[in-house]
């Protein structure tokens, strides 16, 4: 998937560019990552496979973090509203002091302590 980490690795860039610009100001621009979340999408999808398969959603969301998604700590798909969160906390004062980051809320797909 070079596509995607060509424009992912660009929308970093921006964002990172875009706090240096703004460095010394009150504005902060920073970068939220979403891991495998349960959007609309991903639920249809899920919900078509079980049919298909014949079991229940359950299972087959089991199987996809055990086979496709095996480093999530999560296991499960984040719900929109976890994700919501960190957005909504990196907009407000509280987070003031976070300016040019990249933000993972990820499950914690990435193997990574940084």
């Amino acid at each position: 998937m070079i596509h995607y980490g060509v424009t992912k690795t660009a929308q970093l860039a921006l964002s990172r560019g875009l706090a240096e610009t703004t460095a010394g100001t009150e504005v902060t621009v920073n970068a939220l990552l979403p891991g495998p979340t349960e959007s609309e999408g991903v639920a249809d999808y899920l919900a078509k496979m079980a049919a298909s398969r014949k079991t229940d959603r359950t299972a087959v969301e089991k199987e996809f973090f055990r086979t496709v998604r095996p480093t999530s700590l999560l296991q499960r798909f984040a719900r929109p509203s976890e994700v919501a969160a960190l957005a909504v906390f990196v907009s407000s004062p509280l987070s003031s002091a976070i300016n040019g980051a990249a933000l993972r809320v990820d499950g914690g797909v990435v193997r990574s302590v940084a």
